[in-house]
């Protein structure tokens, strides 16, 4: 099967940054105006983040399951529209200050009050499409909505310092709970049920625009989470359940120290003998939700960096993944969906074996491309035509704060490389590098369109307080700016093939007009 993507260019926009009146983008309004607009610039792809829950810090590599999706995403307005909420009482509640930031404390003390008075106004749980959700479901929404009841139930501690019995999941004591907390289990199922409404609706009206959604899922999972409370065999735990080793990565371009993300490994062994059962059914969801599907951190299928516990980066080290057995469990489980490998960080023959392997496109990013070197892999004339080209990644500074730091060789090599000198100048030939490289793909960020400097990065990492916050204000990303990437897409060939053929019907009309008009003039003179 050929893997490839089709050649176009897309713009990476998490749902969490779009426009809306209630402190965090939504499935609402402003993404479908946003989705109209990719279609007017030309666009191929739509790129999000993960869209799962996200706990503590934020981030979205840290979900409460692989499965379920974020609350606050569920449009609000939409619900209204349904007779579950009243608008005016949602316009009187605080939902931040400030229309492009995310106040993730306001939003956590309000949204679920609201989505909690939604549940208790619904009729929806009689349905038959609500039976039908969660019938087709049942693999994960039953031990996801018990887990994030106890979450509350235990005063949101991490399911480690439950009680035993639940924290161990006995049986007696799975029933028990299902009977004592049977309302928030019913609350948690009514909220997957919606944001999957939502999103289903969404990304229907996204692909008849003719643009592929391209999602991104994180290759571990949180230790606090349902997949790994429900499953933990599937995971290095210790006879307590805590983990082993912690996933992460050394010292690299990222990050000088490395980073520690603190996610239990995979047990590949036992994954293995049950044929990848549970990644089979993670890359089958994923492939019901995208088009095409980033996997983050794809390396670390190939080969896996291991870091103790108790210590630091520097002292981890690498195993050999499960490679290529791992992939094709993927490939039989997402049927005609695509697959995009981010393969950055450290160089290693094993991953650039299994991705040649397997003709996933793999990423080029262009802030990692100057230093001084003609013959950097990162450089538009070293591509092969199976790849992504990104300006730079969501863990990158913007393109114009990148440009405010590179010094020296690497500074005046990109001025000769792009023949530009003023920054923004700069930034914009470089995202002109992306769109006329021979990467069949070319994704750019939504702050480096609209040249953002670093207030705008959306995460530095092994940091965190003040991550994943940035959001796109109403009207900022204007008609004048969807014509210049309709342009330049048309300009590269990277319109969808549709748009070019209209456009040539459209010159071959001009150009028969113009032919008639010139006979019919003709036969006036005579």
């Amino acid at each position: 099967m050929d893997r490839r993507l089709e050649r176009g260019a897309g713009i990476l926009l998490p749902i969490s940054s779009l426009p809306s009146p209630y402190g965090i983008g939504t499935f609402g309004r402003a993404a479908y105006e946003f989705a109209d607009k990719l279609k007017k610039a030309g666009q191929t792809y739509w790129q999000v983040l993960p869209i799962g829950p996200t706990s503590y810090g934020d981030s979205p590599y840290q979900s409460f399951s692989t499965f379920a999706g974020n609350p606050y995403f569920i449009d609000l307005d939409l619900l209204a529209e349904e007779g579950l909420l009243d608008k005016k009482s949602l316009e009187k509640m605080d939902w931040g200050q400030a229309e492009d930031d995310i106040d993730y404390s306001r939003i956590y003390e309000n949204r679920f009050l609201v989505l909690k008075e939604a549940f208790s106004n619904t009729k929806e749980c009689e349905s038959k499409e609500y039976d039908q959700f969660i019938s087709e479901n049942k693999d994960w929404i039953g031990d996801y909505a018990l887990f994030m009841s106890c979450k509350e139930h235990f005063g949101q501690k991490e399911w480690l310092l439950w009680d035993e019995d639940i924290k161990t999941r006995k049986p007696e004591a799975v029933e028990k709970y299902s009977v004592l907390l049977k309302e928030q289990i019913a609350f948690w199922k009514y909220v997957q049920f919606k944001f999957y409404s939502q999103w289903n609706r969404l990304k229907k009206f996204v692909n008849s625009k003719g643009i592929k959604i391209i999602g991104d899922i994180p290759i571990y999972v949180a230790l606090d989470s349902s997949d790994v409370w429900a499953n933990p065999l599937q995971y290095q735990l210790d006879a307590d359940l805590k983990p082993i080793d912690v996933a992460g990565c050394p010292p690299d371009i990222f990050s000088s120290y490395g980073q520690k993300w603190g996610n239990p490994l995979y047990n590949w062994e036992v994954m293995e003998e049950d044929g990848f059962a549970w990644w089979k059914k993670r890359m089958k969801s994923a492939a019901g939700m995208y088009d095409v599907i980033r996997i983050d951190h794809f390396i670390g299928m190939a080969k896996y960096y291991a870091i103790p516990v108790n210590g630091v980066p520097a002292e981890g080290e690498y195993r050999l993944g499960p490679g290529r057995k791992l992939t094709d469990a993927i490939d039989d489980a997402i049927g005609g969906a695509q697959i995009i490998a981010e393969d950055l960080g450290v160089a290693m023959p094993e991953a650039k074996k299994l991705l040649s392997e397997t003709g996933y496109p793999g990423m080029k990013v262009l802030e990692f491309a100057f230093d001084g070197s003609c013959s950097n892999e990162y450089l538009p004339h070293n591509y092969d035509k199976n790849c992504v080209v990104y300006t730079g990644t969501h863990d990158n500074e913007t393109l114009l704060g990148y440009l405010g730091t590179l010094k020296g060789k690497g500074f005046n090599y990109l001025k000769a490389y792009t023949g530009s000198k003023d920054k923004k100048e700069l930034a914009s030939s470089v995202i002109k590098l992306a769109y006329g490289s021979t990467a069949d793909t070319a994704v750019i960020q939504m702050q480096d369109i609209l040249l953002k400097d670093n207030s705008a990065r959306m995460n530095l990492p092994s940091t965190i307080g003040q991550n994943w916050r940035w959001r796109l204000k109403k009207g900022e990303f204007t008609q004048r700016e969807a014509e210049r990437l309709f342009d330049m897409a048309c300009l590269y060939y990277r319109l969808p093939k549709e748009t070019y053929k209209k456009l040539k019907e459209k010159e071959n009309r001009k150009r028969t007009k113009g032919i008639r008009g010139q006979k019919n003039k003709s036969r006036a003179t005579r």
